[in-house]
C-alpha cells in the first residue's frame, strides 16, 4: 500500500509522507539524557502527538518509555484525588510494558475504584519503587494535559513530580517527565481556595525550556516531496513547490500536510488537472490554497473562536491588517500572549505578526465578510457586471482601479480625512473581494505593512499582481514609493505594477494614469 499525506491525527512513517524528524528527536533525547522535565506547548494540530509518538519509539532502546494521554480519561477522573489515582493506575497497567510484580500488585489495588486507600502520595511512593527496580530508567510522557489543567488534583499531581525532580540526586526517580498540550502548564493557577495562596506558584516551575522547532522549514518540505516524487514520478519542480508551500504556511505542520493532501487526493482528476503531473505545479498549489481557504476545519474554527473569546485581540488584529498598525509584543499582555500560544501570531524583532499567509487571508476574508453587511454599497457596485474586470480569463487590474476610483469618489468623496485614512484600504479590499472571489485571493506582504504602505498581492488564475496601497504624503514620498514598487516587481519577476493612493488634499486630481519607470510600467490611481 502506498503512503498518503495525512492531516487527521498523528502521522505514522509507515503510512504517511512525513518530514524527517530525526534531528528534532535527537535534540529532545539530549534533554531526556540530561534528566530534564519539560512541557511541549504548541498550538492545535502542530504535530505534538506525532513527535511524541516518534519520540517514544526513538527512546525505547535506551529507556523504559510510558506514554499516556489524558484525553482517554473522563472528566470524572479529575473530580478528586481518589478517582484520579484509580484512573491513572488503570492507564499505567494498560501501557507500561514491564512492571515488577510487587509494583503491579499495588497499582492494581489503586485501580480498584471501590478501594478507599487511593492517594497521590501512596501512588508516587509505589512509582518510586518502580523506578528503583526497573532495569531501564523510566521516561513518562503525558499528552493532552490541558484536559486536567484546571483541577486542583492536577496541581497536586504536578507537585509530586516536582518533589521527585528535586530528590533525583538522592533517590532513583523518573529520568524525564514530558507533558504536552496547548496551554503553558507553568502558568496554570487551578481551582484553589483563597487561603491556599502559597499554591499559586506552579509546581511545574522546575520545567526546562523546550526550544525545539516543530515547524517545517523549506528543507523539511523538500525531503517530504522527494519521497513522494520517488513513488509517483510527477516531474514536479520540488524546490518551487516546497517554496510555495512554505510561503503560504510558514511551515505550520497541519497546513503543509493539508495542502499536499488536497493536491494529491482532491485536485488530481479535476478539469485542468487531469493527472498528478499537472497537479504538482504552481497552478495546482494555488488551487489547493484556494480550496483550503474555503473549507471549514477545526483549526480555522479555533482561530475564529479565539477572536470571539478575546474581543480586544479581534480589534487589534483588524487594525493591524487594514491600517498597518504595529503590534508591539508585551510579555505581560494576556491577549497577545494567548494568541501566540494558540499559534495565530508570531513574534519577530519584538513585533507581533500573523503567523502565516493562510491565517492572514482567512482573517481578511472573515473581517471583510462582516464588513460587507455594514458597507454593502461598494461591495454591490463591484458585484455588478464583474465580468468587465476579466478579459480572456485574466484579471484587468487597471479596470478594477478605474472603477474603484469612480465608485469610491461617488460614495465617500465627501467624508472626513480620518474616515478615509482608517477605512480606505479596507474599502478597496472589500471592492476587490467579489471580483476575484471563487477564482483568486489576495494577501499582504508582512514586511510592507505599515500605516503608510501596504503591498497587496493579488493571485488570480495563477497570475500575481502587485498593488501598493498607500497614504499620499506628497510628491517626494510618492516617487520613493514608485521606486520601492519597482524593486518589489523585480523580486516577483514582473514588469507591471499598480499603486493606489488615498490623497486627502482638497485640490487633488483623482484618476488613473500610466508611469514608465525604467523597464517597468506602473499604473497609478489616486482617490
Amino acid at each position: 500500500m502506498k503512503k498518503t499525506f495525512n492531516s487527521d491525527g498523528y502521522c505514522d512513517p509507515g503510512l504517511h509522507y512525513m518530514v524527517d524528524l530525526s534531528s528534532r528527536l535527537k535534540e529532545i533525547k539530549s534533554m531526556v539524557d540530561s534528566e530534564k522535565y519539560f512541557t511541549i506547548n504548541r498550538a492545535r494540530q502542530y504535530g505534538k502527538t506525532t513527535i511524541l509518538s516518534a519520540l517514544a519509539d526513538y527512546l525505547k532502546d535506551y529507556y523504559e518509555v510510558v506514554s499516556l494521554d489524558f484525553q482517554t480519561m473522563s472528566s470524572l477522573a479529575f473530580e478528586n484525588e481518589q478517582s484520579f489515582v484509580a484512573a491513572f493506575s488503570e492507564e499505567l497497567l494498560d501501557l507500561a510494558e514491564e512492571l515488577p510484580d510487587n509494583v503491579e500488585g499495588k497499582i492494581s489495588a489503586f485501580a480498584d475504584r471501590s478501594a478507599q486507600i487511593n492517594s497521590l502520595q501512596a501512588l508516587f511512593k509505589v512509582m518510586k519503587t518502580w523506578c528503583k527496580e526497573s532495569e531501564k530508567k523510566i521516561v513518562l510522557i503525558i499528552d493532552e494535559v490541558d484536559t486536567a489543567a484546571n483541577n486542583q488534583v492536577f496541581i497536586d499531581f504536578l507537585a509530586q513530580f516536582r518533589a521527585c525532580y528535586l530528590k533525583r540526586r538522592r533517590i532513583r526517580t523518573f529520568q524525564s517527565v514530558i507533558l504536552a498540550g496547548v496551554y503553558d502548564i507553568r502558568s496554570i493557577k487551578g481551582k484553589i481556595h483563597p487561603d491556599e495562596i502559597q499554591k499559586e506558584n506552579s509546581p511545574w516551575n522546575i520545567a526546562a525550556d523546550f526550544l525545539v522547532d516543530l515547524s517545517f522549514c523549506n528543507k523539511d518540505i523538500v525531503g517530504m516531496l522527494e519521497r513522494y516524487e520517488a513513488d509517483y514520478h510527477t516531474g514536479m519542480n520540488i524546490g518551487e513547490i516546497a517554496g510555495l508551500l512554505y510561503d503560504y504556511t510558514s511551515g505550520y505542520p497541519y497546513l503543509v500536510s493539508r495542502l499536499c493532501k488536497l493536491m494529491d487526493e482532491r485536485i488530481a482528476g479535476t478539469p485542468g488537472f487531469e493527472d498528478k503531473s499537472s497537479v504538482w505545479t504552481k497552478a495546482g498549489c494555488l488551487t489547493a490554497v484556494k480550496m483550503l481557504l474555503e473549507e471549514n476545519n477545526p483549526l480555522f474554527d479555533s482561530l475564529v473562536n479565539k477572536l470571539y473569546q478575546f474581543p480586544e485581540l479581534n480589534a487589534v488584529i483588524s487594525r493591524h491588517l487594514f491600517q498597518g498598525q504595529p503590534i508591539a509584543y508585551d510579555a505581560d499582555d494576556p491577549v497577545v500572549r494567548n494568541a501566540r500560544m494558540f499559534g495565530f501570531v508570531e513574534v519577530h524583532n519584538s513585533m507581533v505578526q500573523i503567523a502565516n499567509r493562510i491565517f492572514e487571508t482567512r482573517l481578511y476574508n472573515r473581517f471583510l465578510s462582516n464588513y460587507k453587511d455594514q458597507n454593502s454599497d461598494i461591495y454591490t457596485e463591484a458585484s455588478r457586471d464583474k465580468n468587465q474586470f476579466i478579459v480572456n480569463g485574466h484579471l484587468n487590474v487597471r479596470r478594477v482601479l478605474e472603477k474603484f476610483v469612480e465608485t469610491f469618489d461617488d460614495l465617500y468623496g465627501d467624508k472626513e480625512e480620518n474616515f478615509l485614512e482608517e477605512e480606505g484600504r479596507r474599502y478597496f479590499m472589500l471592492f476587490l473581494k467579489p471580483i476575484i472571489n471563487g477564482t483568486g485571493h489576495c494577501y499582504v506582504e508582512a514586511e510592507t505593512r505599515n500605516r503608510e504602505r501596504l503591498d497587496l498581492i493579488i493571485d488570480y488564475h495563477g497570475e500575481q499582481h502587485i498593488c501598493e496601497l498607500k497614504i499620499w504624503r506628497g510628491n517626494a514620498y510618492n516617487e520613493r514609493g514608485e521606486k520601492q514598487l519597482s524593486g518589489y516587481l523585480d523580486h516577483f519577476g514582473l514588469r507591471k505594477g499598480y499603486m493606489l493612493s488615498f490623497n486627502f488634499n482638497k485640490k487633488k486630481e483623482i484618476g488613473v494614469k500610466k508611469i514608465i519607470l525604467g523597464n517597468k510600467i506602473l499604473i497609478e490611481a489616486v482617490v
